[in-house]
Order: C-alpha cells, then sequence, then structure tokens
C-alpha cells in the first residue's frame, strides 16, 4: 500500500526548479534511500514530504494515516541541537508534543511511549542524564527515539550518521534496519553515503536537476548512473 506518491513534481526555491519530473512512490514498509549530489534537491524534498514547503508544481499525496498520526523526522544536527541542556527523557518525550492537543503536560500514555523508545533503542540508562555530555552516537539514539514518540509509520532522516565515528555509524544502520524489518517501520534516508543505501536500502532515488533513477537497489547496481557511482568509489559492491 502506497504511503506516499509524488506526481510530476518539480522543487526549487527562489522562482528556481532544482529537480522536475519527480515521480516516485513510497509503500508501507519499504527502505528508500535518497541520494545525489549537494544542490541536488535532496533534504528539499524531505521538506516538501513534511509539508515544509510546496511543490512549484505537481502534487505529492500521503495516506491518510500519516496525514493525522505523524512522520517521524530526524534532521541533520546543528552545533546547537549538540549543545542542548536538557535531558535524554525531556528531549525523547518532546516528540510527544503533537498528540496530546492543548494539554501543557505529558499523560501516562507519552511518559510509557517514551520509556518504550528509549529502551528499545538502548538508552534508557541515560534518561537522567544531559543531553550534551552523550557521545555523537548516544545523541543521535536520542533523536531516533524522539521521532519515534511521533510515528509508528515512518521515518524521515536528513544524514543521519554526519560526523558520527565509524562504529556509531554501524550501530545507526544496525538499528534502522531492525527497526525497517522487525517493527515495519518505513524508512526514507536522505544520505551520501551510497554504499551504505547499497547494503541496507530495498529502493534508491537518485535525483538531479531531472531524476536520474528510481527501482530496487538491484537494479540501481546494474544502472548507467550506479555504476559510475561505484565507480567513483573504487569498484563495486556484494549485497
Amino acid at each position: 500500500m502506497a504511503q506516499i506518491v509524488c506526481k510530476d513534481v518539480v522543487l526549487g526555491y527562489e522562482g528556481k526548479a532544482v529537480v522536475q519530473n519527480l515521480n516516485f512512490e513510497v509503500n508501507k514498509g519499504d527502505y528508500l534511500c535518497i541520494v545525489g549530489e549537494n544542490g541536488s534537491g535532496k533534504s528539499t524534498l524531505i521538506r516538501a514530504m513534511l509539508r515544509l514547503k510546496e511543490p512549484m508544481s505537481g502534487e505529492i499525496c500521503m495516506d491518510d494515516g500519516l496525514e493525522t498520526d505523524g512522520i517521524g523526522y530526524l534532521p541533520q544536527q546543528t552545533v546547537v541541537q549538540k549543545d542542548f541542556p536538557a535531558s535524554v527523557q525531556e528531549i525523547v518525550r518532546s516528540g510527544c508534543l503533537g498528540r496530546f492537543g492543548w494539554r501543557p503536560f505529558y499523560g501516562r500514555a507519552e511518559k510509557e511511549r517514551a520509556a518504550e523508545n528509549m529502551e528499545k533503542l538502548g538508552i534508557a540508562h541515560l534518561a537522567k542524564r544531559c543531553y550534551r555530555e552523550l557521545s555523537g552516537g548516544q545523541q543521535q539514539r536520542v533523536l531516533l527515539a524522539r521521532a519515534l514518540c511521533a510515528t509508528r509509520y515512518m521515518l524521515l532522516l536528513d544524514e543521519p550518521v554526519s560526523g558520527l565515528d565509524p562504529a556509531a555509524v554501524q550501530e545507526m544502520y544496525e538499528l534502522l534496519e531492525k527497526l525497517n524489518h522487525e517493527e515495519k517501520i518505513t524508512i526514507i534516508m536522505v544520505s551520501h553515503d551510497i554504499h551504505a543505501a547499497a547494503v541496507y536500502a530495498d529502493r534508491i532515488l537518485h535525483i538531479s536537476e531531472e531524476p536520474l533513477f528510481f527501482g530496487t537497489k538491484e537494479d540501481y547496481l546494474k544502472s548507467e548512473i550506479g555504476k559510475t557511482c561505484f565507480s567513483r568509489m573504487g569498484g563495486q559492491i556484494h549485497v
């Protein structure tokens, strides 16, 4: 079942198109990786899917479940975010803010959901710790738990492993794979890491001014653009 359908979309800013004729769909349980050069429109597409930016033309249709239960979003971290002076528990719970309307407090359900997601991501023991005292990998787990509090259906991630050490990168990819396979959460991830995309994703969208590829990772590796990208990395990849 399609959760997002992108039809003849043109995206841009200040009246200038950065990507045109964009057509793809995301089905429940997909793991889609969006790749492309800097400035190709990847983050702009994420903003459009979050309803933070309107397409210049075309339409992005969403399943009713996403409209009502939201999408969990993990943006690129900034220096300010890394130094945020709040506890892990407070940050994770804040992912529930869109769920209880005008109530000025967290109810039992929100607290239990936050605790469940902290446990799921192996950070329950950090609940009282200050976020800015954590390692980069731990901080990303906290933000991922926060995103999970917003939805049970779909996660959108913008360069989620940027700035992490190799061990933390591997842990993050394994966590996302587990959420996708075991929790059946749809994953849409913007990434520069084409190698990881070919290992973990099941579909790849490669965009530029014109969409260059949309399909399975197996077909991507056989495509001209896929072969070109991997030749730049010094060889092929086996998945």
